[in-house]
């Protein structure tokens, strides 16, 4: 990797039609937390909304933030010791579970009325609050509109064939003056399958341009040693904050 920073400066990959096919379905994502393959998530929180995060929050309080796709997000309690209501969504009930217990926050579960056999899972103090279900069908749930996103492994873990899908979801919660942070990466994807999927530049304006301003506010090198056996040999991870238009 000693070409890595002339790599930062590189053409995106011209093949986007590589990966159009690839599912993964839920059962294979539930299963990915059941075996505890879950190499996305990051125990000490994301670097770079760490060190954007007063260009997230724009000194506002009382915020109402939503995580798609949350996992385990430490984030969510970072939001929610600042004084937000955290709202997630996350098909695995044991990723949110896990949540809770490594935070060491008392919750209560209740069934969705609106999705059968769904469930939402709140903290006692009741901002923050975990719906364990598919997020497209969590619009059929009265969950509001929201301030901020932070949008990390989730649109690139959404099936290719699905993002138009995904982002009309998205972008129905948003509330007016909405700040959404969005992570995408960018390797070769002729050589890994994902996920996470490749994402370049011209979906993610195609996708939310009607809506949004879009402008990267970085691209961050977060090639590992673990990376290699997906048979790439670099990675890059961009920061997208999407304001409205």
């Amino acid at each position: 990797m000693d070409d890595a920073r002339a790599l930062l400066d590189t053409e995106e990959y011209p093949d986007t039609e590589v990966q159009k096919n690839r599912v993964l379905t839920l059962e294979e994502w539930q299963g990915k937390w059941l075996s505890h393959n879950v190499g996305f998530h990051r125990d000490q929180g994301h670097k770079l909304l760490k060190k954007h995060l007063d260009a997230f929050l724009k000194g506002e309080s009382g915020l109402r933030v939503f995580f798609p796709l949350c996992g385990k997000a430490v984030e969510m309690k970072w939001f929610a010791d600042r004084g937000h209501s955290v709202v997630g969504v996350e098909i695995c009930e044991l990723a949110i579970q896990e949540f809770f217990l490594e935070q060491n926050l008392s919750y209560s579960e209740e069934p969705i009325a609106e999705i059968p056999g769904a469930k939402v899972f709140k903290n006692s103090a009741g901002n923050i609050a975990l719906y364990c279900c598919s997020i497209f069908d969590l619009p059929r749930v009265n969950v509001g509109k929201f301030d901020r996103v932070w949008d990390r492994g989730s649109l690139v873990a959404i099936n290719p064939t699905d993002r138009k899908r995904y982002v009309d979801v998205m972008l129905s919660l948003l509330s007016r003056g909405f700040h959404y942070f969005l992570t995408v990466v960018s390797y070769d994807p002729t050589k890994y399958a994902g996920p996470p999927f490749y994402v370049p530049d011209a979906e993610i304006k195609m996708l939310f341009d009607t809506k949004c301003n879009i402008h990267c506010i970085e691209k961050v090198n977060v090639f590992e040693e673990r990376h290699k056996s997906w048979g790439i040999d670099y990675i890059f991870e961009k920061l997208y904050l999407l304001t409205e238009k």
